[in-house]
């Protein structure tokens, strides 16, 4: 991909390459790219390797209060400018590059990353951060060490009657519309000899009333569904689809708007019909990502 050759006359003559781009007008270009596109694209010379470094092409990739979100970050090489209460780093690469790595806070129990495609900004919020009836209670529920988990542990229900969960989460989401799920999966799963299996043993109560999501924010947005999480018994040849696997419940969407400097999101999980007892359920996280990643996801899945 270097330079051309043109021929005028009988002599040849060496044309302009992709070497003599200025890298003013890479750095254009690069505006329009995704992160992985122009890293890959830095390899071709050092006028794309010099854009490629380039602030103004980080700072459009980054979330427009990427300030507020270092704050969350307490790595040693940040260090605070005490003029304005924010946070410097050497380049706005390096701040897209830290950002895109996981942050925990709330003791470990709340996570939040930058998609390294898109640049938005995603949580995962652990069961250990929720408000679950009955926890406290071994009969009832019991802490499952797990690496499917983002956080290595998930809850799972024995049995219970009254059957409710509720979190919340502060944070200066950047503005966008956000699509907030729970992930939860039917059936306990162990691994046996290297595969991994699931009992359904203690799987009940799911068929007969539906669980009710909900999530208010603290500008007044709601939003609220119910699911059925089990699925009646099904024969040899049509198996249960929701059984033995991790599935993201969506609960629904909420709208941050720039003049919101930080978000309060409060979700809920209810079946409270108390004719019936329901257990075998693992509950892992509330997830919390951009709507428009989300459906990027689901097309992928489906291909």
């Amino acid at each position: 991909m270097g330079a051309s050759l043109s021929k005028e006359g009988g002599g040849s003559t060496i044309g302009p390459g992709l070497g003599d781009i200025p890298e003013s007008c890479v750095a254009c270009v690069f505006m329009y790219l995704t992160p992985p596109e122009i890293c890959n694209l830095a390899r071709l010379n050092h006028a794309f390797r010099g854009a490629a470094s380039s602030d103004a092409v980080w700072e459009s990739k980054l979330p427009h209060n990427y300030q507020d979100l270092l704050h969350f970050y307490s790595s040693p090489p940040l260090e605070e400018n005490n003029d304005d209460n924010t946070y410097q780093i050497s380049s706005k690469k390096d701040i897209y590059a830290r950002l895109s790595r996981s942050i925990f806070f709330d003791d470990g129990n709340k996570e939040v990353w930058l998609d390294r495609v898109s640049g938005g900004v995603c949580m995962a919020i652990s069961a250990k951060s929720m408000s679950i009836t009955g926890i406290e209670d071994r009969r009832y529920w019991n802490w499952i060490p797990t690496d499917e988990s983002r956080f290595n542990v998930v809850a799972f229900l024995h049995q219970v009657w009254w059957f409710e969960v509720d979190g919340v989460v502060r944070f200066p989401f950047p503005a966008g519309i956000y699509t907030l799920s729970f992930r939860l999966h039917i059936g306990k799963f162990s691994r046996r000899l290297g595969r991994r299996v699931c009992d359904f043993g203690q799987t009940h109560g799911w068929v007969k009333s539906p669980v009710h999501f909900e999530l208010s924010t603290s500008d007044g947005q709601q939003a609220s569904c119910e699911c059925y999480l089990d699925e009646a018994e099904r024969d040899d040849t049509n198996i249960n689809p929701k059984r033995g696997s991790w599935i993201d419940y969506k609960v629904g969407e909420f709208i941050v708007t720039d003049s919101q400097p930080t978000t309060e999101v409060r979700f809920s999980m209810k079946q409270i019909d108390c004719t019936h007892s329901k257990g075998g359920l693992c509950l892992d996280a509330v997830y919390i990502v951009p709507s428009d990643l989300r459906e990027r996801r689901r097309r992928e899945i489906l291909k």
